[in-house]
């Protein structure tokens, strides 16, 4: 079978109740940059933010009737320097878990997975769905 030309995942789609809550905490909580914002010609609101030189992007979208909001999301970011990034966002107000999830920590679940604390990681909550910060 012939592989198909796909080289990467280029937009995250993060249904949320508030888009304006949600850019404030990507932008000022997390650091990201806001890459478009523009409303289609039917009123909907189209907003993208990144990490810094990041490749994929989130799109926050606002939830479409009935659909579910306040899911986790099951997005892991990388982090180069994951003590820092902890106390990072701690210090910004940012609701993370309080300590670094290490192997041989407690097991946790996650979006239906187990985290053993391999590699090293962080929970962040976004003001509607969960997310995980992880080290290389």
């Amino acid at each position: 079978m012939a592989a198909t030309h796909i080289t990467e995942g280029a937009t995250l789609i993060v249904p949320v109740t508030d888009q304006d809550r949600a850019v404030e905490f990507y932008a000022g909580a997390l650091g990201f940059a806001k890459r478009l914002d523009f409303t289609y010609a039917g009123g909907e609101r189209w907003v993208e933010v990144a990490p810094p030189g990041a490749t994929t992007q989130l799109a926050l979208v606002i939830a479409r009737d009935g659909a579910p909001v306040g899911i986790e999301t099951r997005v892991a970011f990388a982090s180069a320097d994951l003590e820092a990034d902890h106390a990072l966002l701690k210090a910004r107000g940012a609701d993370v878990d309080d300590a670094i999830l290490r192997d041989g920590d407690p097991v946790v679940s996650w979006g239906g997975a187990t985290l053993a604390g391999i590699p090293p990681m962080f929970l962040v909550r976004d003001p509607d769905s969960l997310l995980i910060v992880q080290g290389g």
